[in-house]
């Protein structure tokens, strides 16, 4: 059995096979570094999960619960990966929600993936992918667990020259990487696709809109098309995971590593440092 595994507070690592969440996809998960045994951000990741599940009238387990859980686990841990999913738990064959709805938390711990320090000193080849996001603002911004379209993304490209693939709304709109946010610098002012038809709305996504102001920059999140990216003087991806990565080419564009990426990454290591240790 699995020790690092929490399925409703027990370690344990079976699911109960008529879970929603496995039906249907009908949950939320969250993707969260643990670094020196801490769970980085972890405020602003349960805000939003605690947004998604309103969004999809999931009762919210509480955050006493789920930090206990989380405590539980990372007893013992340095770095890895930490994954919250709650799913709108039990229920019989069909869409319709149970009368009473008693969600599942599935808490689990993974090793922190090994990039090469060049992703995020030197940058990543990103190609373009064919497959498209719906449109769906009900959805847009949460991160719900129906993520067949990035795993088809996902699945265009093999070689592991390239990192990351970018993928666009129905109207050809550039929106997000496979697994990250996309940021584009133009003439000091910080541009971030929309997410409010389709795609994720990032923890670090909102926490460098949040302080670009403080470094004196204008950010704003805009529609942004290919033609937008091709006039960029930089371009950088994030996730919670690997933090900034930027982009050294896309397709046959290349570009260069600019002096804003840097201290866009700098500064949101300097803040990551402040949360583990405080």
């Amino acid at each position: 059995m699995l020790t690092d595994v929490l399925i409703n507070g027990e370690k344990k690592d079976n699911l109960n096979i008529t879970d929603r969440g496995i039906q249907y996809g009908d949950g939320l998960f969250e993707t969260i570094e643990v670094s020196s045994g801490r769970a980085v951000f972890i405020d602003r990741h349960l805000d939003r999960l605690q947004l998604g599940c309103k969004r999809l009238h999931i009762p919210y387990p509480g955050n006493p619960i789920l930090l206990s859980e989380i405590d539980l686990l990372l007893e013992g841990t340095f770095n890895a990966v930490l994954k919250i999913q709650i799913t709108r738990g039990t229920g019989g064959r069909g869409y319709r929600q149970p009368d009473i709805v008693t969600p599942t938390r599935i808490l689990s711990l993974h090793p922190f993936p090994k990039f090469p320090d060049s992703f995020a000193q030197e940058g990543i080849n990103v190609t373009s992918c064919k497959g498209q996001l719906s449109s769906n603002p009900v959805l847009a911004g949460i991160k719900h667990t129906n993520r067949l379209e990035q795993v088809l993304a996902r699945a265009e490209w093999v070689s592991q020259s390239i990192q990351e693939g970018l993928m666009s709304d129905q109207q050809g709109n550039v929106i997000e990487g496979t697994m990250s946010n996309l940021f584009l610098v133009k003439e000091q002012k910080i541009i971030t696709p929309l997410v409010d038809s389709c795609g994720v709305a990032g923890i670090i996504r909102r926490l460098i809109l949040d302080f670009c102001p403080e470094l004196g920059f204008v950010a704003e999140q805009q529609l942004v098309t290919k033609e937008c990216l091709n006039h960029a003087d930089e371009i950088f991806v994030t996730n919670s995971v690997i933090g900034v990565w930027p982009v050294k080419k896309i397709d046959n564009h290349s570009f260069s590593l600019g002096p804003v990426t840097r201290q866009i990454s700098a500064y949101l290591e300097k803040l990551k440092s402040q949360e583990i240790d405080s």
